[in-house]
């Protein structure tokens, strides 16, 4: 699971629109449900760009699909979603609010294009939502 920047403030910044949740709790209850699903999951969240687009070329060959939330990068980072159609597995995004229901710069999101399937204005809950869909396309249980 790779999440973009300022996400590390999840808890604290904006409540009302992001929630109470941090990224620690989301990660927690993450790794319980992988745990139950009987996948590995790797947590990793970075304000920098390239730093996402190298965790993606490092986990090519050993990942079996990626959850993403992009924050903001989603709307302007041509590299990430370049670094996404590489990755070659299925790739669920994430975003905690609706993000066609927000500013209209939001409503576009370049990385969601290179993704297999979208979740969004779920909350936190968005994310274990993202990891069952993701286990399925990767068990191939989930048609597109």
């Amino acid at each position: 699971m790779l999440n973009g920047p300022n996400l590390g403030t999840l808890g604290m910044r904006e409540t009302a629109m992001y929630g109470t949740d941090t990224l620690a709790a989301i990660e927690a209850r993450l790794r319980e449900r992988a745990e139950r699903l009987g996948v590995e999951l790797r947590c990793e969240q970075s304000n920098h760009e390239g730093a996402l687009v190298d965790i993606l070329e490092a986990e090519r060959s050993v990942a079996g699909g990626c959850i993403v939330n992009p924050g903001g990068l989603s709307h302007t980072s041509v590299a990430l979603a370049d670094a996404l159609r590489a990755f070659g597995k299925p790739v669920v995004e994430v975003h905690i609010t609706n993000i066609h229901a927000r500013e209209a710069y939001r409503a576009v999101s370049l990385t969601a294009a290179a993704a297999t399937a979208m979740v969004a204005g779920l909350g936190a809950a968005g994310y274990l939502l993202a990891l069952d869909a993701l286990v399925g396309l990767m068990d191939g249980e989930t048609d597109r």
